[in-house]
């Protein structure tokens, strides 16, 4: 009898607990203990789900498995983001909040994420005896990376008609369907699992699909009662600190929705598997700018909001930055390989951007991606045209 999952199951299961009976009671919660109290409830949620992705490999393909689990692993971010699409329905006060938290999540996925996946892999490459400077993709990761080209592409487009329609919506959310029928149509691989999901791979196939289904709808519950609180709590924060609603629904809120993902992708990079690590945020990322993007409309006009939410300035400029700093992304991987000068340029980016929030600035920092991107591509160009054809449905069906 397997037991191990027990106990990190019930933790998580434990912590979540509480703000599903805060909500479900009605009690009132002030601001910040309510961000603390609902965010827990998000985060531990997204655990589960992370768990019961990674273990439903022993039942589906993996290359499938993985793209479910990008997309699980970040359902707090769907959530929130969605939330405040719905509302803006019927407060257009929320319209400029749906932008900042996918901005935001897109660009700390790929400025924090993707540079702290090449310093575990490189860190615990070296302390067991090997000399690693990077990561290296396989081949089938140009799947992600052809999709990731095309929606970042497109984003692009986005800020030029100054709002996301259901038009958008249409164009994206079909890039999202073709990306998983082409990753379902890849090769079977054996999957190899880790702590809670190495547990429940190893349980009688009915008990396994019992036990990860019930993670999946327990975490689902909690995570659809705390998603409003959760925002709710975050903008009331920022007005009793005095801090720029904007930035703080813009970067704590996606930070704490992704730190489920990354701390899955950290311990396969500390397990050496840097391809897993790299491959469930390059997934990630397609979800976030074809199924993300390609909802918000969708859940506004379910609010009551229209056909279309209108984008300002500042969310423009904030578009703007995001498909600049993508593209970069893509260009660094464009040779299947990401090291540890390329991580540190895209972090440094990143972060110094905290300390330039002037419009100017920052579209001269989306002016600098671009720049940088091109060069590189310019010298990666044969791995470009690799790039487009591993898109074409005859070579997905090979054996």
């Amino acid at each position: 009898m397997v037991r191990g999952w027990h106990v990190k199951v019930g933790t998580a299961l434990g912590v979540a607990a509480p703000s599903l009976i805060v909500r479900l009671s009605g009690t009132h919660v002030d601001p910040l203990p309510s961000v603390l109290l609902f965010g827990a409830g998000v985060v531990a949620s997204a655990f589960l789900l992370a768990w019961a992705a990674e273990a439903a490999e022993a039942d589906v393909s993996a290359s499938l498995a993985v793209a479910v689990l990008a997309f699980i692993a970040v359902l707090p971010e769907y959530a929130v983001d969605l939330y405040f699409a719905y509302v803006s329905g019927s407060r257009p006060e929320f319209e400029h909040y749906a932008a900042a938290n996918m901005t935001g999540s897109n660009r700390l996925l790929l400025g924090l994420g993707w540079p702290l996946m090449v310093l575990v892999f490189v860190v615990a490459s070296r302390r067991a005896g090997g000399n690693a400077t990077g990561i290296c993709l396989e081949p089938r990761r140009r799947v992600e990376l052809g999709f990731l080209a095309v929606a970042g592409v497109y984003a692009f487009l986005i800020p030029l008609t100054r709002r996301l329609s259901l038009v958008d919506s249409v164009v994206l959310l079909t890039m999202f369907a073709l990306y998983i029928r082409t990753v379902a149509r890849q090769p079977r691989s054996e999957p190899e699992f880790a702590g809670v999901a190495a547990d429940l791979a190893t349980l009688p196939e009915t008990r396994r699909r019992l036990v990860v289904s019930g993670m999946f709808l327990a975490a689902a519950v909690v995570i659809l009662s705390a998603a409003e609180p959760f925002a709710d709590g975050l903008i009331a924060t920022g007005e009793q600190f005095g801090v720029d609603e904007f930035l703080l629904v813009q970067w704590l809120a996606p930070l704490a929705s992704e730190a489920p993902e990354f701390i899955v992708a950290a311990l396969w990079a500390a397990r050496l598997k840097g391809d897993a690590a790299m491959g469930t945020l390059l997934s990630s990322k397609v979800n976030q700018w074809t199924l993300l993007v390609g909802t918000i409309p969708v859940a506004h006009a379910l609010g009551g909001g229209g056909f279309s939410l209108g984008l300002d300035g500042r969310q423009r400029e904030e578009f703007l930055l995001t498909a600049a700093q993508t593209v970069l992304g893509l260009a660094m991987l464009a040779n299947l390989e990401f090291n540890l000068k390329e991580a540190g340029l895209l972090f440094g980016l990143f972060a110094i951007q905290f300390f330039f929030p002037q419009m100017q600035v920052r579209l001269g920092f989306a002016a600098l991606y671009l720049v940088v991107a091109a060069v590189i591509l310019l010298r990666e160009r044969a791995q470009v045209r690799h790039i487009a054809a591993g898109l074409r449905p005859s070579r997905m069906r090979r054996p």
